[in-house]
């Protein structure tokens, strides 16, 4: 079976969907598609659906969706599969468990590709982290789970997992950096600026690929923005860091190299 999160919820086999319509059983396998391989209990599922207005019926109920579900992943089954729908969503004690092999959900495989591109990118392999982590990045197909409705469980993971896309756009960004594609990252860093105006290690990232790319007025125009942004929003002063950077650009330091190391 194969299961996606990170955009529109996909859940399919041999091309059948096996996603509910109604919202809440949605819902329910949007959670344990998170949480593949691990038992999700009872009250976690009811927290996700409910919130704080459990019905009483919530047990009875609860049972009814996971049948639901069952019903729809058996008809997507051949008829000749070694593991039936109870083996695919199993009961556990207090709990239910989707029981999936490896490279079945999409955000698994995407924290394994980051996991990886993390380590090359610490060992300096600079390559592979680039590689590595704009292969995580490319599984994504839009925010995750666009078109479910999330209650309390699954509005922390798709936080949880929103920003971490954006500190793996960060170490990729990085990465290519320390690669000398200064002028390939100036209009990808250009539209990261706009869309996150008040980010400042994007801001930092566009002021060293257009200072390496020789378009110094640009770096300045990118700290003059973000710092009027941060004025006129917060009421602050970019970071110390950054405006050490500005500094660093405005003097032509050439240790400008470090600063990537710091990002």
């Amino acid at each position: 079976m194969e299961i996606k999160v990170l955009g529109p919820l996909i859940a399919q086999k041999r091309g059948i969907s096996v996603v509910p319509s109604a919202a809440k059983p949605r819902q329910i396998l949007a959670v344990l598609a998170f949480q593949a391989g691990r038992i999700v209990t009872v009250s976690t599922l009811m927290e996700e659906i409910w919130g704080e207005a459990v019905p009483r019926s919530a047990a009875t109920t609860l049972q009814t969706y996971i049948l639901q579900l069952r019903r729809k992943i058996a008809g997507a089954l051949p008829e000749n599969a070694t593991r039936g729908a109870k083996d695919i969503l199993v009961t556990r004690h207090g709990g239910y468990l989707l029981d999936l092999p490896p490279g079945q959900v999409d955000v698994q495989e995407y924290e394994q590709c980051v996991s990886a591109g993390r380590a090359a990118f610490d060992a300096h392999d600079d390559q592979a982290a680039s590689r590595l982590l704009g292969t995580a990045l490319d599984m994504w197909r839009g925010p995750a789970l666009v078109d479910v409705r999330v209650g309390r469980v699954l509005e922390l993971d798709v936080l949880r997992i929103d920003q971490d896309r954006l500190a793996v756009l960060e170490r990729r960004v990085a990465a290519d950096l320390r690669l000398a594609r200064h002028s390939e990252l100036v209009p990808e860093l250009t539209v990261l600026t706009a869309r996150y105006p008040m980010h400042e290690n994007f801001c930092a990232l566009l002021m060293l690929a257009a200072y390496r790319s020789g378009n110094a007025w640009r770096a300045l125009q990118a700290f003059q923005q973000l710092r009027a942004t941060l004025i006129e929003e917060l009421g602050l002063e970019p970071s110390p860091r950054l405006q050490r950077l500005h500094q660093s650009i405005l003097t032509g330091d050439p240790t400008l190299d470090l600063h990537v190391a710091a990002l």
